[in-house]
C-alpha cells in the first residue's frame, strides 16, 4: 500500500471529472446491481501506465461527445477489497491496472487492458477510448 498522501492526486484527476470513487466492496456491488444504461469503471493505479490512462480518459471525457452515464473508480494497489470485487464482475480477464471496463445493460461490452494503454502516446488511447463511447453510449 501507498501513502494516502501520493495517491490523493491520483484519485482527484479521475474524481475531479466525475467518477465516483468505489471504496467498499458493497459500494462496488451497489454500482454493478444498477444494470441499465452505460457505466465505464476505470481501475486505477500509480503505475506511470496509470498516469497516461488518467489524463486520456480526462481528455475522452472533455466535450459533449458520446459518454457512458456513470463513471466509477477503484485504485489497484490502495484499495484491494473493491478491486477484487470489482474485478469479480469480468473474471474471465486477467488482472490488469491499469484497465478500463465499459459496461452496457450490465454487460461488459469493451475492455483496454494495461498493455494496450502502456507505451503508447495519450492521444491515441484517448481515440480508443472515444471510439467505444461512440460505438457503446449515448451522445452528451
Amino acid at each position: 500500500m501507498y501513502s494516502p498522501l501520493l495517491v490523493k492526486p491520483m484519485r482527484e484527476e479521475l474524481t475531479e471529472v466525475g467518477f465516483t470513487e468505489l471504496l467498499t466492496a458493497s459500494a462496488v456491488d451497489a454500482a454493478f446491481a444498477d444494470t441499465t444504461g452505460t457505466m465505464l469503471l476505470a481501475v486505477n493505479g500509480v503505475k506511470g501506465a496509470a498516469a497516461m490512462a488518467r489524463r486520456a480518459l480526462r481528455n475522452a471525457l472533455a466535450g459533449d461527445g458520446a459518454r457512458p452515464a456513470r463513471l466509477v473508480t477503484v485504485f489497484a494497489e490502495q484499495d484491494p477489497e473493491p478491486t477484487a470485487k470489482a474485478r469479480s464482475y469480468f473474471a474471465d480477464i486477467p488482472p490488469s491496472e491499469p484497465s478500463l471496463a465499459l459496461f452496457v445493460d450490465g454487460e461488459l461490452v469493451w475492455f483496454q487492458p494495461e498493455h494496450r494503454i502502456q507505451g503508447r502516446e495519450i492521444s491515441q488511447i484517448a481515440d480508443d477510448i472515444t471510439a467505444a463511447f461512440k460505438e457503446h453510449c449515448p451522445a452528451g
